[in-house]
């Protein structure tokens, strides 16, 4: 991996299902992001997607391409045109900058009506896993946006320890 090198595209497809849950799992209540009749009265066409959504399938975007060791360090995005249900964004993205296991990667994101979102990710990942000629296949990368990730695992203690006791 090299500056200047190219993320390749991830297309998803903004559904209603995706807004709604995207606002519900964050927490934002506002109304734009799931009453549609409310949205068209606050002088939007429909609802639209919330900035952590946003945020969110940024991450997954470059977790995706990096595997599922990559640690994000910082994301710093802005919205433009927003993510209205019925239309794809594109995300694309390019290497700015490596520093040692770090990568710093300028992410676009685009739909039928301009940018959504623009911005940085920086990544981290396993020492010597950017000098390498192909990051890591994450399984998850065909995955849907709407499909659930895999529930972490939680390593089981080493044969010869104690479990920790409960409080009284």
């Amino acid at each position: 991996m090299n500056a200047g090198d190219e993320v390749p595209p991830l297309e998803i497809p903004i559904t209603r299902t995706l807004i709604v849950a995207g606002a519900i799992a964050s927490r934002d209540y506002q109304d734009v992001h799931h009453d549609a009749e409310l949205a068209r009265q606050k002088g939007s066409p429909d609802i639209f997607m919330n900035i952590l959504t946003t945020n969110g399938l940024v991450g997954r975007y470059i977790t995706d391409h990096f595997g599922p060791t990559a640690v994000l360090r910082k994301v710093a995005i802005r919205l433009g045109a927003p993510n209205y249900p019925g239309d794809t964004m594109v995300l694309t993205g390019r290497v700015e900058e490596i520093d040692g296991d770090t990568a710093t990667v300028r992410v676009v994101g685009a739909n039928g009506i301009g940018k959504h979102v623009t911005g940085t990710v920086t990544v981290t990942v396993p020492p010597g896993s950017l000098g390498s000629a192909e990051p890591p296949e994450s399984p998850e990368t065909s995955r849907s946006p709407e499909s659930p990730r895999p529930a972490p695992t939680t390593p089981s203690p080493a044969p010869d320890t104690e479990p920790p006791e409960a409080p009284a």
